[in-house]
């Protein structure tokens, strides 16, 4: 009824490997590649942090940098309070724009 194909050369191997070859590069460009530009995004804009800018933690908190260290911000909440954080808790950097709305 059904007949095995007895492939014992290069191509029947191409055809097993083929599909997960495929598989990883897709994987690749959909998965890994854009999470690796985020993160270099995110490990430059935590080194160009500055005193006197502006930024939110990743909890939410608002907040303006008043002491920076190599691991360690200290934010300026009010007039009075000061909060000591992480650097990697910083969710982003306050801009211009952001500040108006």
């Amino acid at each position: 009824m059904f007949q095995l194909a007895s492939g014992t050369g290069s191509g029947s191997i191409l055809g097993l490997v083929g599909p997960f070859v495929l598989m990883f590069v897709v994987f690749y460009f959909l998965l890994i590649r854009p999470q690796q530009k985020k993160t270099k995004t995110r490990n430059s804009m935590l080194k160009a942090l500055k005193k006197g800018d502006k930024i939110v933690t990743i909890g939410g908190l608002h907040g303006t940098i008043v002491e920076l260290s190599d691991d360690i911000v200290v934010l300026r909440v009010n007039d009075v309070t000061k909060l000591t954080f992480d650097r990697g808790s910083i969710s982003h950097a306050v801009t211009v724009a952001e500040e108006k709305e």
